[in-house]
């Protein structure tokens, strides 16, 4: 397979998800049961089905609402919300629930990723990987109920502002960071790549020419590393959902899940879109690492004539 045909995928893909993401919430709205506008606005419940379909654009079938609604989303502009914040914008509730995601996310990376460097330097000692280990088998669902009771028993069922939601947020990250294997397969998962390339005999050689055997290394294992993190901080991604929920953290992951268990899909649509765009950037980045690590790898040396012997 050529070399360029693995991040043209990648960077396609990045492309197509945040368009396929809403798409298929769209189609799921329309395949249940009943008209989408009578989910919205129940006939028995409220007279003014009819007017909140033109509305909210439900009134022309799915492509239209689609097409619409991407229309909106491209400028910034996602309409309001039909539950969980009735008549307010849903782009200020993004907006409200950016920054905490962004933050739970970012600290429960940062250990991996220093788990992840100490390992490539070989400063952690192998004999520690079993404690990374046995951390990692606690699920997150677990350690963040035993998290969130610490808080409520601490500071009370209501302790959401103040130190108390920074401590939920500061242990939601440390959730996400040790739980279901995420900081012991940053670790044994990095060196066991570096371990392998080290075994190559290009880089035996380099060695003995007094060379540095990591700068060797990285860009024939930068591609696998990319790959690793990137499906690392989709399980980060995909955990905080659960995390925000449990340890009611104000973020996307919570957002999500109010507007599904109320079918607020003015609100399902945005939020998963959000986690769809994060999910692409990272394809995105993948992709373009390993074309600049491919080029960079099979450029001409300077002072070599291209195709000598």
């Amino acid at each position: 397979m050529r070399w360029w045909i693995r991040p043209l995928v990648r960077l396609l893909a990045a492309i197509g998800l945040p368009l396929a993401v809403p798409a298929l919430i769209t189609a799921a709205l329309w395949l249940l049961p009943g008209d989408p506008a009578e989910i919205v606005c129940p006939p028995g419940l409220c007279d003014a089905t009819q007017a909140l379909a033109e509305r909210w654009e439900l009134h022309r079938g799915p492509v239209h609402f689609y097409t619409r609604w991407l229309q909106g989303a491209v400028v910034g502009e996602f309409g309001r919300s039909w539950r969980v914040a009735q008549g307010i914008p849903v782009a200020e509730l993004l907006w409200e629930s950016l920054p905490n995601t962004s933050v739970l996310v970012g600290l429960a990376v940062l250990p991996m990723l220093i788990g992840g460097l100490l390992a490539a330097f070989d400063v952690l000692p192998r004999r520690l990987d079993v404690v990374w280990q046995g951390f990692g088998l606690v699920p997150a669902v677990i350690l963040a109920l035993v998290c969130a009771a610490f808080v409520q028993i601490r500071y009370g069922a209501l302790s959401y502002d103040g130190w108390p939601g920074t401590l939920r947020l500061l242990l939601g990250a440390l959730v996400l960071g040790i739980a279901d294997g995420a900081l012991a397969g940053a670790i044994v998962g990095t060196r066991s790549v570096f371990s392998a390339e080290r075994r190559q005999r290009y880089l035996q050689f380099a060695v003995l020419r007094g060379e540095s055997a990591l700068a060797n290394a990285l860009p024939n294992v930068l591609p696998a590393l990319l790959g690793q993190l990137r499906a690392r901080v989709l399980h980060v991604l995909s955990g905080a959902v659960v995390v925000e929920v449990v340890l009611g953290i104000p973020g996307l992951g919570e957002l999500l899940w109010d507007g599904t268990l109320l079918q607020d899909f003015g609100v399902v649509l945005p939020a998963a879109w959000a986690f769809s765009l994060l999910a692409g950037a990272l394809l995105f980045v993948q992709g373009v690492g390993e074309i600049v690590v491919a080029w960079q790898v099979r450029r001409v040396p300077a002072g070599v004539v291209e195709g000598g012997a």
